[in-house]
């Protein structure tokens, strides 16, 4: 078992480090506490870093989560983890352009499998495993491109956890069958002949399943429904807007985060109906985010 020094966690300063809620001292301590327990318990029979693959909709937490478990890793184990997003290997938005000219004008937004740099991620996990310095890439969706390099955070040390969070992290490609019929109005009006979809699936099939084989141990915060997605991705959106102190370029509107998540739709219902079997530890929400029940297995 992992080292364990007492409890050490100053969760009050991570609540106001993260902006969040005294709440969330309640919620943590229920169901992230024994989570980061059992990810310290599987770590310490691991021969290198221990990777986690931790999957939700757009909105459900997944970043907040990450960020807890990091701290929880380090105050009550004595681990150093770091925190990867899917989101950070996008392509720039010149990159997907190019593609949107080649192969589909729908791959010109960023999102699906076929819009992030995949080498770049495979790069990335093999030098934390050999424990090699590296830079861990960083997207500004503000700019829709990646930070300057330079900008990049380096670990310089080796590393006991990797946590690897996205939407789309360890779905599984969908059958043929599957994609024959438009989801939504985008891929009816966009899409008709289903050629986008067909090529982001078989990106998911030769790019992404290599990458997800990394993960020694999958986490799952389910959504209730994709109806949900569009409110917790317009709270998102505002919220980077204060962050940012502004809105318009860079930021999208209501109507267009509307436009945005129906490129995310397939694959996160096709998420929700397939992915727990395949998960340890999957904690199912409510409208409001509220964790539910957690299905555990192993």
């Amino acid at each position: 078992m992992a080292r364990q020094t007492g409890s050490n966690m100053d969760l009050k300063g991570f609540l106001t480090e993260h902006q969040l809620p005294a709440s969330y001292a309640d919620i943590a301590q229920k169901w992230f506490v024994p989570l980061a327990r059992d990810i310290a318990s599987h770590q310490s029979g691991a021969k290198g870093p221990f990777f986690v693959g931790i999957n939700g909709c757009q909105g459900s937490g997944k970043s907040t989560v990450c960020d807890f478990l990091v701290h929880a890793l380090s105050a009550e184990y004595g681990l150093t983890a770091v925190t990867l997003s899917l989101d950070d290997f996008y392509l720039s938005s010149q990159e997907r352009a190019s593609l949107s000219n080649q192969i589909h004008p729908l791959l010109k937004t960023r999102g699906v499998p076929g819009t992030h740099d995949t080498q770049l991620a495979d790069n990335t996990f093999k030098a934390l495993i050999a424990g090699q310095a590296v830079a861990l890439p960083r997207f500004d969706k503000s700019t829709d491109n990646p930070l300057p390099q330079d900008q990049w955070p380096v670990i310089s040390t080796p590393v006991d956890v990797v946590l690897v969070e996205g939407w789309c992290w360890g779905v599984p490609p969908e059958s043929a069958d599957a994609l024959e019929t438009p989801i939504n109005q985008l891929e009816a009006n966009e899409d008709p002949d289903g050629h986008w979809r067909r090529y982001v699936n078989q990106q998911l099939t030769t790019e992404y399943q290599s990458l997800f084989d990394y993960m020694d141990f999958w986490v799952m915060l389910k959504g209730p429904s994709f109806e949900r997605v569009y409110q917790w991705r317009c709270e998102q959106e505002h919220k980077l807007a204060i962050k940012k102190g502004h809105t318009g370029a860079g930021i999208m509107s209501d109507g267009e985060v509307l436009r945005f998540i129906q490129h995310y739709q397939r694959l996160t219902e096709h998420a929700f109906s397939t992915l727990p079997a395949k998960c340890h530890r999957v904690f199912e929400l409510d409208g409001q985010r509220n964790i539910v029940n957690l299905i555990k297995a192993n």
